[in-house]
């Protein structure tokens, strides 16, 4: 009898655990979906030829675009990984650093950063009129066409995606047995035939899994294709935007949604699937990277060193430079163009230059952006502490539910706003519904760095402290929190990262008077004139300050777990 009832309690206790979390998601993740789900499977939306059409061409278009630029990715990647895996040289360490930086950038300071190098206003240009002021030279930048916007793209989602290949084909690289290349050239095998007969055969499920990484992340990018192509280049994100809020057609929008979600299901299944292929393929073991000998070793070393080191620094240079230079008339005046050192475009940030009653300030936006994002903070570990205890030790009840907590990875950000538009109409007017939408997505990683260091608990420690007299209070002050204190804040930094750069969900549900930092930067985008330009450089290079310190915290808090456990 006593141990059917403490049976139940630890049952009644798992489920408590697990009670704010499944109320969360169904309210906000769930009820949303269904919203879309019914609204989807309507006779109307199926005989709609127009509907069809338009979904028929956006599908296309999101595998047309989302395949070259994986095998752009490819292209830059591929060496990359071979030259992390193989090679030790100087500035190693640090290269791939600034590799893996861009990947936690958000999506509307990567746009910022190509629109400043690329875009007739941006870095170029800049430096042209530097190193030749001449009429000569200003008519020749002129004549000048600018770089096709989906070149952009498509350069844009490499920059961003080229560490997945580093990471995920670099390691399966680095943990192959040497012994077996040496015997194959022992046998009269040259570098090719190496290459083609042995490595590729045991690395094809890494870059298999590597290549649907990079595909999902371009299949469902947004943001990076809003701001550089527009309207132009409707992809199944972009279209779902257009239709819920531009040229509304929600009916269309739910079906795109449904469409795309389906896609990124396949090929997250696809991936996980073959990851597990990776980890036991490949066993871990020590690094037999060495420096470059032969002349050509040190030819490639030094080749795609520099490659590597101009394609990430130069984007994430521009972007400050750009905002503290002068290269047009502002507001869009026809006026004699100044160039030179300028810290104005950080000043207007700080004045409502309009004398508007509904402007506001761009400051106002980075304040609302921290505002949202401590609110995610508390809501994602509020929510997120209770789950990652229970799958700590999982049971039979936790393995099924663990997967729905990674269901908002596979939906996209404007599929779930169009859900919260479809299910709270009118209500989303409150702001509140903005740190919710960021929740959703944050959740998933903070519960992922919360269940490891949860687990990592001596059950042992915890008796001998309670042995000795402490209360259950006592027990977590003593021995869990000084456990958990580093892997809380890098879940907070995680949560507060991922609020700072949203942009799909909150593009959809956010109001004029409650803009963040990303729509902000969005809106200057759009508008003509020097001095918007500007001002949305100074907020981007903000948004990427404060997101790469971000970055360094959490890679520094992961560093010393590492060390300690």
């Amino acid at each position: 009898m006593t141990i059917v009832k403490k049976d139940f309690t630890v049952s009644t206790t798992r489920l408590l655990l697990w009670v704010p979390v499944v109320l969360f998601l169904l309210s906000f993740f769930f009820f949303p979906l269904f919203k879309i789900l019914a609204l989807t499977f309507n006779l109307e939306t199926f005989t709609n030829l127009n509907n069809l059409r338009i979904t028929y061409h956006a599908l296309l278009f999101t595998f047309y675009q989302a395949a070259l630029s994986t095998l752009l990715t490819f292209a830059l990647g591929l060496p990359a990984a071979i030259l992390f895996a193989k090679f030790n040289f100087r500035g190693k360490s640090l290269l791939r650093a600034l590799t893996a930086v861009p990947f936690m950038l958000p999506t509307v300071v990567v746009a910022a950063a190509f629109n400043s190098l690329f875009s007739q206003r941006g870095f170029f240009p800049l430096l042209s009129s530097f190193l030749c002021p001449t009429d000569n030279c200003s008519l020749l930048t002129a004549s000048l066409p600018p770089p096709s916007p989906f070149l952009l793209i498509l350069i844009a989602h490499t920059f961003y995606n080229t560490t997945i290949v580093i990471r995920i084909v670099g390691n399966a690289i680095s943990r192959l047995d040497p012994k077996l290349e040496a015997s194959a050239r022992v046998l009269g095998a040259d570098t090719f035939h190496v290459w083609k007969n042995i490595i590729l055969p045991i690395l094809r499920p890494s870059i298999f899994a590597a290549a649907l990484l990079v595909f999902m992340f371009d299949f469902t990018s947004f943001g990076v294709i809003l701001l550089l192509g527009g309207s132009n280049f409707a992809t199944l994100e972009v279209e779902i935007y257009i239709r819920a809020l531009q040229l509304p057609n929600l009916n269309l929008a739910a079906l795109l949604s449904v469409i795309q979600l389906i896609f990124t299901l396949i090929f997250s299944i696809l991936y996980s699937r073959t990851i597990n292929q990776v980890s036991t393929q490949t066993a871990p073991r020590f690094s037999t990277a060495r420096p470059p000998k032969t002349f050509r070793e040190k030819i490639f070393v030094i080749t795609v060193y520099w490659l590597l080191l101009t394609f990430f620094l130069l984007p994430l240079l521009s972007l400050p430079i750009r905002s503290l230079t002068r290269l047009e008339a502002d507001r869009g005046q026809r006026a004699e163009v100044q160039y030179g050192f300028t810290t104005d475009y950080y000043q207007e940030l700080f004045i409502n230059r309009q004398g508007s009653l509904f402007y506001v300030p761009p400051v106002q936006a980075a304040l609302n952006s921290l505002g949202f994002a401590g609110i995610t903070v508390i809501l994602s570990l509020a929510l997120g502490y209770p789950a990652a205890y229970a799958l700590a030790k999982p049971t039979r009840l936790e393995r099924f539910l663990d997967p729905f907590l990674m269901l908002p990875l596979g939906a996209s950000a404007v599929m779930m706003g169009l859900g919260f538009i479809l299910s709270f109409g009118r209500l989303i007017a409150s702001p509140f519904f903005i740190p919710i939408a960021h929740t959703l997505i944050a959740l998933p990683f903070v519960i992922r760095t919360l269940q490891p260091a949860l687990a990592s608990i001596p059950e042992r420690l915890r008796q001998a402290a309670s042995t000795l007299g402490a209360s259950p209070l006592r027990v977590w002050q003593t021995v869990d929190f000084p456990i958990l204190s580093r892997a809380t804040l890098s879940a907070a930094t995680f949560a507060f990262t991922v609020s700072l750069g949203e942009f799909g969900a909150t593009l959809l549900i956010t109001r004029p008077e409650y803009p963040t930092i990303p729509i902000a930067i969005s809106r200057f985008l759009s508008q003509p004139g020097g001095l918007n330009y500007g001002q949305a450089m100074a907020m981007a290079t903000v948004l990427m300050l404060l997101t790469t310190l971000s970055i360094l915290l959490i890679e520094k808090l992961r560093f010393n777990n590492a060390g300690e456990f």
